[in-house]
C-alpha cells in the first residue's frame, strides 16, 4: 500500500509539472535531492560505525554485561512471566541499552532475536494451544516499550541536522530526552495496566 501511494505522488507531481511547465525545476530538485540523500547516507554511515564500534568495545570490557545485570529489577518488572536465565533477557536488555543510546540500527538484531525468544518460549509454555499469528503479552509489552524507546543520544537526529547546517545540532538532546521518558513511562503504565486486567480476567475464567 505504501508503495503504492508513494508511486501514486510521484506520478500525480510530475504529471503537475508537466502540466505547469516546470519539468526543469522538478528535474533538478531530483537530481539535487538525489546528490543529498548520497551525502546524508556517508554521513550517517560514519556515525554508525563509530556508536556500532564503542558498543563492540563496551561489550568486550564487560559494560553491557553489567548494565544489562543493573537493568534485571526493571527487565523483571516488566516481564515477570520470562525464567530468569532465560536468553530473551539478555536480548531485551540489549535492545534497550541500543535505543537509549540512540542507536535505532544496532537494536534492531537484538530486537529480532528477543521476540524469537519470546515465541519460542510462548510456544513451549502453551503446548497444543499454541497460535503461530497471536504476540503473547511479554512481545506486545516489548514491541510497545521498543517503540517509546528512552533515549539520552538522538544520534539519528543529531547527524541529520548537522548534515542538514543547524547551528546547534546536539540541541535536540534535552528536548528527546523529556519526551522519549514521557512516551516510555506511558508505555510502562500501559502495559502493566493491561497486563493486570489479562491476569484478571484469565482468573476469572480459570474460577
Amino acid at each position: 500500500m505504501l508503495n503504492m501511494l508513494w508511486a501514486l505522488m510521484i506520478l500525480v507531481g510530475i504529471v503537475y509539472g508537466a502540466l505547469n511547465g516546470t519539468m526543469k525545476e522538478i528535474t533538478e530538485s531530483m537530481l539535487e535531492s538525489a546528490g543529498e540523500a548520497v551525502s546524508l547516507c556517508i554521513a550517517t554511515g560514519g556515525v554508525m560505525a563509530f556508536w556500532t564500534g564503542m558498543m563492540e568495545v563496551a561489550e568486550s570490557a564487560g559494560l553491557i554485561r553489567s548494565l544489562t545485570k543493573k537493568m534485571d529489577p526493571f527487565i523483571r518488572f516488566l516481564f515477570p512471566a520470562i525464567p530468569k536465565e532465560h536468553e530473551a533477557r539478555k536480548y531485551i536488555s540489549l535492545n534497550i541499552i541500543a535505543n537509549i543510546l540512540g542507536l535505532g540500527w544496532a537494536c534492531t538484531p537484538a530486537g529480532l532475536k528477543a521476540m524469537e525468544a519470546l515465541a519460542a518460549m510462548e510456544k513451549q509454555r502453551s503446548g497444543p494451544d499454541y497460535e503461530e499469528n497471536r504476540a503473547s503479552n511479554e512481545m506486545c509489552t516489548f514491541l510497545i516499550l521498543n517503540i517509546s524507546s528512552l533515549q539520552l543520544i538522538p544520534v539519528n537526529m543529531i547527524a541529520y541536522r548537522q548534515q542538514y547546517g543547524s547551528p546547534q545540532p546536539a540541541g535536540i538532546i534535552a528536548p528527546a530526552i523529556l519526551a522519549t521518558l514521557i512516551s516510555t513511562a506511558v508505555a510502562v503504565i500501559y502495559c502493566k495496566v493491561k497486563d493486570q486486567k489479562s491476569s484478571f480476567r484469565s482468573g476469572v475464567k480459570s474460577f
